[in-house]
């Protein structure tokens, strides 16, 4: 029964939002995951205190520009920097990690964690976008 409820909670979150989630918005993605987390680990309860948290989080940051993400994959992989940490968006990457900006928009730069681009923004070093 347990798992009925939150199957259900999870499958109306998805309903409400996929809406948006197709536009790219960042809190209504956010909110989706942390729902389907949250339920796993929580419940019911769980599910819509994991909404709230991952649509804080996920409205946090904008995801970068089509023709930025289009330019970093077309750059041919270099050295990749080794880092024990996982590489989640939201969060700095270490100043091992070398940078390099993105030409046509100044407010993007790149490197390479643990055989992944990343896309981050310069100044904070955090991650916006990982490319598998």
């Amino acid at each position: 029964m347990k798992k009925l409820v939150i199957l259900s909670a999870a499958l109306g979150l998805a309903a409400a939002t996929s809406a948006f989630a197709q536009d790219g918005n960042g809190a209504a993605t956010g909110m989706l995951g942390g729902a389907a987390t949250g339920a796993i680990v929580g419940g019911p309860i769980g599910a819509g205190v994991g909404a709230v948290v991952g649509a804080v989080a996920g409205g946090a940051i904008d995801p970068p520009p089509r023709e930025v993400v289009t330019y970093v994959q077309e750059q041919p992989m270099q050295q990749s920097v080794v880092v024990e940490d996982q590489i989640v968006v939201g969060r700095a990457v270490p100043e091992t990690v070398v940078l390099t900006p993105v030409p046509q928009n100044s407010h993007y730069s790149y490197g390479y964690v643990n055989q992944q681009r990343v896309i981050v923004e310069p100044q904070s070093r955090k991650v916006v976008q990982v490319i598998q």
